[in-house]
């Protein structure tokens, strides 16, 4: 059955005596995972939960993290991972908007409680890292609970930055579906080491079930540093991991790069925005025995959608098809994607409209909101939000958030464009665009800039050098410079935040 305790279960007897956990701090056989996760689940039905409940799980990447996920799968308890970078208030109304009865969390998060904002909610609190084992090596196995594909697995909540989360729910068959569909363009297999190096809260991490599902083992990062991933890569063999722009990019940029044994490493799987091709030329050269993928998805997707295939990156670069770099591949299998305008109609190819989507990895809704799920999920298709285009060879190029997009003068200006000129700018290190209000025009374009260390950069400088580029429409005229921007746990940066802080704000002409 698509459903992640049938999943565990054949893990345990089929692959019962390879690695499942293979890390600096754990190491277990699917056998004996299996076995911990059926103690774990009696562990946390001892806290007078019942099947459909709804606890919260705050901690580091850890083998921890994911045999409480595991655990509540096989229970037929609903995880719901939260941001443990979010301020306490965010994470209370994550917790009252799921009905969490129980936070297992571990050690750095013990504190999270006593914040004043916590402090009256109803929750029962488990230490992964205090007497968890004792009470793990004293308690039954429990029964798989029956759970069917279509039951609810995984709440997952978006955003959180900005305004209110959103839980999306995830049933059994959204994830296990995405597990396969991504092992068939991963070419996953048994043999194959998985690092956690996404932060677990986020989507990005049910690509570790594309692993549990074949039989795979999985490594763990807890924070992510650059030193501390090539170190991991070499030590623990790894042969897949996913990462984002911003983390290959550090990495890429270790002086020491060379010393690492990576031969192992065979797949970079990247997500959340495209990479430069001088980028992805260095990444070649850096993981001789790799290839890289890029890949789209969004956590209503359980997360991935499309991606390149295994060895596209290598073979767009020989035959020098570098813009195929900002493609995000082909729709994975059992997958309908298509370009649609603001009226609902499918676009012919090459058009730019909003990316729609249905297929059995889409999540039915969102938790508790019927007006965002009826605005988002319409006759059987998800809206993405995501504006794109299909090429003749049905290879999808996003081309920015449909919210992104700016009308200044009644022309519609895709910011993606514009930052793609002003990165060209040798002073630049990273830009964002977004729109402004303006009297005359109703938006204009705005650039906050993050110059390279040392250099500077003027709204002159920046007019001069787009000129050319782009159209005189699409040129920003008014700018910000600044330290750094606003991130999501993945390196994306933040639009939303960055209206937020601009709105009404006085900027440069």
């Amino acid at each position: 059955m698509l459903t992640m305790t049938s999943t565990l279960d054949r893990a345990g007897r089929v692959f019962a005596q390879r690695p499942a956990i293979a890390d600096a701090r754990a190491n277990f056989t699917w056998a004996e995972h299996l076995s911990r996760v059926r103690r774990a689940a009696r562990v946390l039905l001892s806290h007078d939960l019942k099947p459909g409940d709804r606890f919260a799980v705050m901690g580091l990447n850890s083998h921890l993290y994911t045999e409480v996920l595991h655990a509540g799968y096989w229970a037929g308890l609903i995880p719901v991972p939260i941001n443990h970078r979010l301020a306490p208030p965010e994470i209370r109304q994550i917790i009252d908007d799921a009905g969490c009865k129980l936070l297992a969390h571990c050690n750095a998060f013990t504190k999270i409680l006593c914040a004043p904002a916590l402090k009256d909610v109803k929750l029962q609190p488990l230490n992964l890292e205090s007497d968890y084992e004792m009470r793990l090596a004293h308690a039954e196995p429990a029964p798989a609970h029956p759970a069917r594909p279509e039951d609810l697995a995984l709440l997952l909540f978006t955003g959180g930055t900005t305004g209110r989360s959103k839980g999306v729910r995830l049933s059994h068959a959204n994830i296990v579906s995405n597990a396969m569909q991504v092992a068939l363009v991963m070419r996953a297999s048994e043999t194959d080491r998985y690092l956690h190096a996404a932060p677990m809260f986020h989507a990005a991490d049910l690509l570790g079930n594309v692993f549990t599902l074949m039989g795979g083992s999985h490594t763990y990062l807890p924070t992510f540093s650059a030193d501390d991933a090539l170190a991991t890569l070499q030590e623990r063999q790894i042969t897949v991991a996913m990462l984002a722009p911003t983390m290959i990019i550090m990495i890429l940029q270790q002086p020491d790069i060379g010393a690492y044994d990576l031969s192992r490493f065979r797949l970079l799987f990247y997500g959340s925005s495209p990479i430069d091709a001088v980028w992805v030329r260095r990444a070649l050269d850096a993981f001789p025995g790799a290839n890289l993928q890029h890949n789209y998805g969004l956590t209503e997707t359980s997360p991935i959608l499309t991606a390149m295939e295994l060895t596209a990156c290598r073979e767009a670069l020989a035959n020098g098809q570098d813009m195929l770099m900002r493609s995000a591949g082909r729709a994975v299998a059992g997958v309908d994607l298509t370009i649609r305008d603001d009226d609902g109609n499918e676009l012919p190819t090459g058009a730019v409209g909003e990316v729609v989507v249905r297929g059995p990895n889409v999540t039915s809704g969102y938790f508790n909101r019927p007006e965002e799920t009826a605005a988002a999920f319409k006759d059987g298709w998800f809206h993405t939000g995501d504006m794109g285009r299909l090429d003749e060879n049905g290879l999808l190029f996003l081309v920015d958030r449909k919210k992104d997009m700016v009308i200044t003068g009644g022309e519609n200006v895709y910011t993606t464009e514009v930052e793609a000129a002003i990165y060209l700018h040798p002073n630049i290190q990273e830009a964002a665009v977004i729109g402004v209000p303006d009297e005359k025009y109703g938006e204009a374009l705005f650039a906050v800039i993050v110059p390279k260390d040392g250099k500077t950069i003027t709204v002159e400088e920046l007019v001069e050098h787009c000129r050319g580029r782009i159209g005189a429409y699409k040129i920003p005229r008014r700018i910000d410079v600044v330290a750094e921007l606003p991130k999501s746990p993945m390196g994306k940066i933040l639009k939303t935040e960055l209206r937020r802080i601009y709105a009404g704000r006085e900027t440069k002409f």
